[in-house]
């Protein structure tokens, strides 16, 4: 074993050190993956400057860990966005099934003939969290902003008097400026960890709980029992930690699995 590999090594047994500490089981085995993940990356590095770069996010991850586990809430703050997807690869493994739907037709291209300028197509669930002010830090989205996003000029709309009097806008740019607008916003959204369905009560809708449920994709950790472990984290306020921060908020705010308070990490999806 070389330097490079004791000093990666040494890392990852300090690293490890600090995961035991952490007082939820969830919180142990994402961050014991992760640091196997990060440790194993480093050491297939071959180029030294990228290495040390790695190594040095590995410690910084290692101090927030350590900074969490002595009280300090902001780290531990951290902590929570990284193990539920609010942030990093977590983040982006969750949403990227939101992120088109196999189901639905591909929109027409904007210009005729050309593959490459379809508009982006929002799925049902995207659709819902962008619309919603629980999956966002922000304001959410209007349904209009969807079909014709306010980055784009009045002129883009053939019918308008700017188009009337300027010309037609670029298809080009349109396209461009739709698929601009489509990535800046799905990335400020806070992806939940599983959907919830409300099916319809209107008279004569022949749909059932069941039929809605098995359309809507399973999506985060469906089937798994990461939400009813975090219900039961949040309860165990005052004798080791704090109550989950506000700032995770991801979706709509509905009953929780323990039925004591709403439960913050479930996408409510109306059918």
């Amino acid at each position: 074993m070389n330097h490079g590999q004791q000093t990666i090594a040494s890392v990852y047994r300090s690293y490890i050190r600090e995961i035991r500490r952490l007082p939820h089981a969830y919180l142990r085995r994402v961050f014991r993956l992760k640091a196997e993940d990060d440790c194993r990356a480093a050491l297939r590095t071959e180029c030294d400057d990228r290495r040390k770069g790695k190594m040095r996010r590995v410690s910084k991850t290692i101090q927030e860990v350590r900074a969490a586990n002595n009280g300090n809430h902001l780290a531990f703050n951290r902590i929570l966005d990284l193990a539920y997807g609010r942030v990093g690869r977590l983040k982006w493994e969750l949403m990227e099934p939101l992120l088109s739907d196999p189901n639905a037709p591909l929109p027409p291209p904007i210009i005729p003939g050309k593959e490459s300028s379809r508009p982006p197509a929002y799925s049902q669930e995207l659709t819902a969290l962008l619309t919603s002010g629980f999956s966002r830090k922000k304001k959410p989205l209007v349904l209009d902003d969807l079909s014709f996003p306010p980055i784009l000029p009045e002129r883009a709309d053939p019918n308008s008097s700017d188009a009337l009097i300027l010309g037609p806008f670029s298809k080009r740019r349109e396209v461009n400026a739709r698929w601009k607008y489509f990535k800046q916003e799905w990335k400020k959204v806070l992806p939940p960890l599983q959907i919830s369905v409300s099916p319809s009560q209107e008279v004569g809708d022949q749909g059932s709980e069941l039929g809605a449920s098995a359309a809507v994709r399973k999506i985060g950790f469906d089937g798994t029992v990461v939400l009813e472990e975090l219900g039961s984290f949040n309860d165990k306020v005052g004798e080791y930690i704090w109550c989950l921060p506000s700032k995770t908020m991801v979706a709509q705010e509905i009953s929780g699995v323990t039925g004591k308070a709403p439960h913050p990490y479930i996408l409510l999806i109306a059918q």
